[in-house]
Formats: C-alpha cells, structure tokens, sequence
C-alpha cells in the first residue's frame, strides 16, 4: 500500500492529465513500484530505469565519467543530468531523478554524510525543483523518508503548475 502521500500526489498528476517517470539510483526502483500501487498508475505512470552503478549512469544516461569524477555519482549534478535525460526513454511531463547514500561505503563526507538523498523535478516549460536532505535511519527508513518527501515536493510542483491550453484557431 503506498504512503498516502503518493496516493494524493499520484491524483493530482491525473488531474492535470500529466504523465511521470523515473530515473533511480538509490531507491532501486522503490519509487516508481510506490506509484504503481495508486489507483490512478494506469494514467500517469509510463515507467522507471535502475541507474544504481556509475557506470549505468554513464553508459544508459551518457552522464559524462568527469561529472561522475569530480562530483560523484551521488550528487546534486548527477541527479540533474539524470533527470533532464530521463525523456531520452520515455515522453513524460514529469521527469524524476534520486541518487543519495543510504549506507557507509560511498562517497559520504563530513558535508555529505550517510543519509544524504538528491531528488531532482523536471516539469515542462523549463520548471524544476532539486532538493538536498539528510534523512535518518537504516537503508530501508532513508529510501522511505526520500519517497515521501518527493512525493510531497510532486504535490506542491503539480499543484502550482498551469497546464498550457491550446489556442483555439478560429
């Protein structure tokens, strides 16, 4: 059963008649199976791509290796190149990226410790939203914690966002 919050985000998308995908490192795919349990997945959802290794990010998002190198894979810029590529795969209005670091063993710091998530919006009409937050937990409570907050970020974008009406020619 999905938070809530997905529910109510996943409505407001088919309201506007949007169409959503994702691009997951981090979560593995969590966020993308959250919204296909809505009642509303079969209208906004097209899909998601795994991107959890660098090289992934490389060689499906053709993210270049010194972007990769100089910021890492789990990065603010990172999750903006995925987010913008993400309509490389699918036709979406709404582009999602996550990257993060959700044990030790990655390229946490003492500015970037475990617990750190990117999240990266991508709307028409060059609207986006990124978004840096350290969570707490286990593995499993910080991917939780990130699902929720994109999902409240979703709600707040989609709500705010004027879908463009087509002129009528007369």
């Amino acid at each position: 059963m999905p938070v809530e919050d997905i529910t109510k985000c996943s409505k407001r998308i088919a309201e506007k008649n949007l169409k959503i995908a994702f691009a997951e490192s981090a979560s593995a795919g969590w966020m993308a199976s959250e919204f296909a349990l809505t009642p509303y997945s079969g209208d906004i959802l097209l899909g998601g791509i795994v991107c959890y290794d660098a090289c992934t990010k490389e060689e499906l998002f053709e993210v270049p290796k010194k972007v990769i190198d100089k910021y890492t894979p789990e990065s603010a810029e990172v999750t903006r190149l995925l987010a913008e590529k993400l309509n490389k795969f699918f036709k979406c209005d709404i582009a999602v990226a996550v990257t993060g670091l959700t044990s030790p063993g990655g390229s946490e710091t003492p500015e970037k410790p475990v617990g750190t998530m990117f999240i990266h919006i991508v709307l028409p009409a060059g609207k986006y939203c990124a978004h840096r937050e350290v969570f707490e937990g286990d593995p499993k409570e910080i991917i939780g914690q990130s699902i929720e907050r994109t999902a409240q970020l979703l709600i707040e974008l989609v709500e705010n966002y004027e879908v463009p009406q087509i002129a009528e020619s007369k």
